[in-house]
């Protein structure tokens, strides 16, 4: 946790262009995995949970709508949602309790993180606006 809190504080700190995209987080459902890009640098590589059979995930580039941190779904009895960022609708990137699931699809259709790196994610977009995040969601 701490090599990671520091990476996120260089990434911050370092002089960097412009970007209307400074933060990135990609999706592979393919292989479960998000990687979180600051200025184009890679910063992480996480397991998520994306979208279970019957369910779906959609694909797509998307800029974040809402930040919500202690979100809970309506839709799914209550069901937390930390560190939510919503991105298409009642699409969002969220912490889960179901960390044994991650690297696994298990959702109902939104990117599951484990809680820790949510809040990560979350601090970041906070901290460079949600104007300057993207959300890329591939096969």
């Amino acid at each position: 946790m701490r090599r990671h809190f520091a990476a996120l504080l260089l990434a911050l700190l370092l002089p960097g262009p412009a970007l209307a995209e400074r933060v990135v987080a990609h999706v592979s459902i393919a292989s479960q995995t998000m990687k979180v890009y600051h200025e184009g640098r890679l910063l992480f590589t996480w397991p998520v949970s994306t979208a279970k059979r019957g369910k779906i995930t959609p694909t797509g580039t998307y800029a974040p709508e809402f930040l919500s941190k202690n979100h809970r779904s309506r839709r799914y009895n209550n069901a937390p949602m930390p560190f939510a960022i919503f991105y298409d609708g009642h699409y969002a990137i969220h912490g889960t309790d179901q960390i044994k699931h991650l690297g696994a699809p298990a959702s109902r259709g939104c990117v599951r993180l484990h809680p820790d790196n949510a809040k990560i994610l979350f601090n970041m977009v906070k901290a460079e606006g949600m104007e300057n995040m993207r959300v890329v969601i591939v096969q």
